[in-house]
């Protein structure tokens, strides 16, 4: 601990696991760290369990934690998300000076943090939205930070969150992301594509468990062999060992007793709902979203399993498909549905950096993905080279690479999906992503017949393709058409 009269560097309120990580992290980075929590328990556990770690001033008050810190004040919120957010974000500007910097590391929705920074801006202070991706592990020991707000922010911040960040290739996972909310719009893009990555991760163990019939140790090892090529990634790593892992008390698969209800707190259900006001097409992310819903709809299955009727349904035996043959069609039909994961994605952050004048640069998010947060993966490399090569590329499924993988998986892809219908399994986002992908590639949509229906019930008019201008045919009358 510091002596009397010591200043922090850095300070961090909320000491729950995430904030009181991410305060070690600073210290053992040979920061001196002021730490407060609302309960003061709270912050004499945190000391009595970490103290000897590092240099850190606790305090009980608001007023001594700010006090504690040198100028320009830096403190990062690590409390519940909104109106808890809101409450201490007044207490520290009530108590800070002109300059200082709250940084809000939460996982906020963005037009908050848009709110927030106007309205602590007018007081004089800077605001800081930070997303902060790694879990509980992460933030103690090296997560992937996105830091929005006022660009000047960046030098007096910049230098200690690079510090705790993860690195990869000598090259910190932080950087500045760009005005007001554009961090937290990142984290929460991040988010959704985190949920489509596990919702694929998890449709991949259904096929090889329920199609194939595997046991959770012989998937364990799929993962394990697939986590060795193109799908190296956290999420591949850790699936593998989730289904290694054998409850003690009853020596079963702990997949076996684990409630197949999962749960959400809102990053992706916010994905889907900007990307709509956004119109941009993030199938894969929604169809997982809803997916977690299906999963927590208990009254509704429980009513249902075994009481709806399936069809004629048929095995994998039955069909003469080879299990091995299965195995490598699940793996590919997997990446493909990850690659469209991550292309809708980074759409949505195209669309929402543009509609906010953020000046997001994908290969900036694409770098420092690549290590601390949920979703790295090996691939990350790759989409960084993708938008170097071309940094207008309309969607990272036409970069040449990514072009020439899906060329090798599309057929696999294919199979799957028909294979899955065939034995009843449910697919949702290996099935949407493929249908987003066949939409983008095939020359006409059945849109044409929509803008016709619309003209019809509600004179929309429609364009021709055939010479400019827009049209209305009049269906109630003698079916000539007229230029609108």
């Amino acid at each position: 601990m510091t002596e009397q009269g010591n200043l922090a560097q850095i300070g961090v309120v909320g000491l729950a696991v995430m904030g009181s990580n991410l305060a070690r992290n600073f210290a053992r980075n040979g920061h001196t760290v002021a730490v407060y929590n609302r309960s003061t328990e709270k912050t004499r556990n945190f000391m009595a369990n970490h103290g000897a770690e590092g240099d850190f001033i606790p305090s009980e008050t608001i007023t001594d934690f700010v006090a504690s810190l040198e100028k320009p004040r830096r403190a990062i919120i690590m409390v519940q998300a909104g109106n808890a957010t809101d409450a201490v974000i007044h207490q520290l500007a009530d108590a800070m000076d002109d300059g200082d910097i709250i940084i809000d590391g939460g996982n906020a929705l963005y037009t908050d943090t848009i709110r927030r920074e106007q309205e602590i801006a007018d007081r004089g202070l800077n605001f800081v939205g930070a997303g902060i991706s790694g879990g509980e592990e992460g933030a103690l020991n090296g997560p992937a930070i996105m830091p929005g707000g006022p660009e000047k922010t960046w030098e007096a911040l910049g230098p200690l969150l690079e510090s705790i960040a993860a690195n990869v290739d000598g090259v910190p996972c932080v950087t500045h992301i760009g005005p007001d909310g554009a961090g937290h719009f990142v984290k929460m893009v991040h988010n959704g594509i985190e949920y489509a990555d596990m919702q694929v991760i998890g449709e991949a163990y259904q096929l090889l468990r329920y199609g194939a019939g595997m046991t959770p140790a012989e998937i364990a090892e799929v993962f394990r062999t697939w986590n060795a090529g193109d799908l190296d990634s956290y999420l591949i790593d850790i699936t593998a060992e989730v289904l290694a892992q054998v409850d003690a008390e009853t020596g079963k698969p702990l997949i076996d007793l684990i409630v197949d209800s999962a749960g959400q707190k809102g990053t992706g259900r916010w994905t889907v709902k900007a990307a709509l006001d956004l119109g941009i097409p993030v199938t894969g992310i929604g169809e997982a979203v809803f997916a977690r819903a299906l999963s927590g709809a208990t009254n509704q299955r429980q009513a249902t399993i075994g009481n709806l009727p399936s069809g004629t349904l048929t095995t994998l035996a039955e069909l003469g498909v080879d299990r091995d043959t299965f195995i490598e069609d699940v793996r590919r039909a997997l990446y493909a549905s990850k690659l469209v994961a991550y292309a809708q994605g980074f759409d949505e952050i195209t669309a929402g950096s543009a509609d906010h004048n953020w000046n997001v640069d994908p290969r900036d998010l694409a770098t420092i993905w690549r290590g601390g947060c949920i979703i790295r993966a090996k691939f990350l490399n790759r989409i960084v080279e993708a938008y170097n090569a071309n940094p207008e590329l309309p969607t990272l499924l036409l970069d040449p690479y990514f072009k020439a993988e899906l060329a090798g998986l599309i057929d696999s892809w294919r199979r799957v999906v028909t294979l899955a219908t065939q034995i009843g399994q449910p697919i949702p986002v290996f099935a949407s992503s493929l249908s987003y992908y066949d939409s983008l590639r095939i020359d006409r949509l059945p849109a044409a017949l929509i803008q016709g229906q619309r003209d019809y019930f509600g004179a929309h008019t429609y364009q021709r393709v055939d010479k400019p201008g827009t049209y209305h045919t009049l269906w109630s009358g003698n079916r000539t058409e007229i230029e609108a």
